[in-house]
């Protein structure tokens, strides 16, 4: 009890002191300290090996995936292989991404989806202007489109911007681990420097979808990025992100094609 005492009493001064204001009280981020257990530089590679694979079953056509689940297993893989991997490697820990949903996390899933909006429509205008920029070919694929299919195409959206957001989150948490237990950062620099490496490596899987204009996926897409991981460092909750992200896109995308019907 008393070699403890020092410990939880560390604990608790840094988790007032190095901070962000606005995060939630009273909760701390995952692994990168040691709670609820450390990941190896080897089991963090294990789980970055299980995302890759996720993002090959999303991108790599298999005809047999195609028709399970009614041609939504790409998408399910996509986050499942990751996180199964995770549940192997921390099988006490993993479900520390995930947190009950109150009324103020609904707030902040909109509050984050139009403030992200605001930001990719003042950057992305700057970058068409200046550099130039592809369209999203999901907008011409949805204008071909009859109603039943646009409608089967949002609910489709979920798992796969949930896959995401496990994209993001697996990576933010292993360079914030890296960061502070091997570079010795503080837990401060570690957050700012995940954030800022999770949202580039975001950016860059976009890369084959926007022509492979590294301006665009880096300055529009990795701003993006950068806003909608800010939900789960608020919240701890990758529940949050996710809902902040599929407004995100539910609006973007049927704001253009409004605007499209118009035309």
């Amino acid at each position: 009890m008393t070699n403890d005492a020092p410990v939880a009493a560390h604990a608790a001064v840094i988790l007032r002191t190095d901070r962000f204001w606005f995060e939630y009280p009273n909760d701390d981020l995952p692994f990168y300290d040691g709670q609820p257990k450390r990941l190896s530089a080897g089991q963090w590679l294990l789980v970055m090996l299980g995302m890759a694979l996720g993002f090959a079953a999303l991108l790599v056509p298999v005809p047999a995936l195609q028709t399970w689940l009614g041609g939504l297993a790409p998408a399910v893989l996509f986050f499942a292989i990751p996180l199964a991997t995770l549940a192997i490697v921390a099988p006490s820990g993993w479900t520390k991404i995930f947190r009950r949903i109150g009324p103020r996390d609904l707030f902040w899933m909109l509050a984050f989806a139009l403030l992200n909006i605001v930001v990719t429509v003042i950057i992305g205008y700057g970058v068409q202007s200046v550099l130039g920029a592809h369209a999203n070919p999901v907008f011409g694929l949805l204008q071909a489109m009859p109603g039943s299919q646009r409608l089967l195409f949002f609910g489709r959206t979920i798992p796969q911007l949930f896959g995401e957001e496990v994209l993001t989150i697996l990576p933010f948490l292993a360079i914030m681990t890296l960061l502070h237990a091997k570079a010795g950062a503080s837990r401060r620099w570690s957050i700012v420097g995940a954030w800022i490496a999770s949202a580039a490596l975001f950016g860059a899987v976009h890369l084959p979808t926007y022509g492979w204009n590294l301006a665009q996926c880096l300055l529009i897409i990795g701003s993006a990025r950068l806003v909608l991981t800010l939900p789960y460092i608020m919240t701890k909750n990758i529940w949050v992100s996710t809902g902040a992200h599929i407004l995100n896109d539910w609006i973007l995308i049927g704001g253009a094609m409004l605007l499209a019907s118009r035309v």
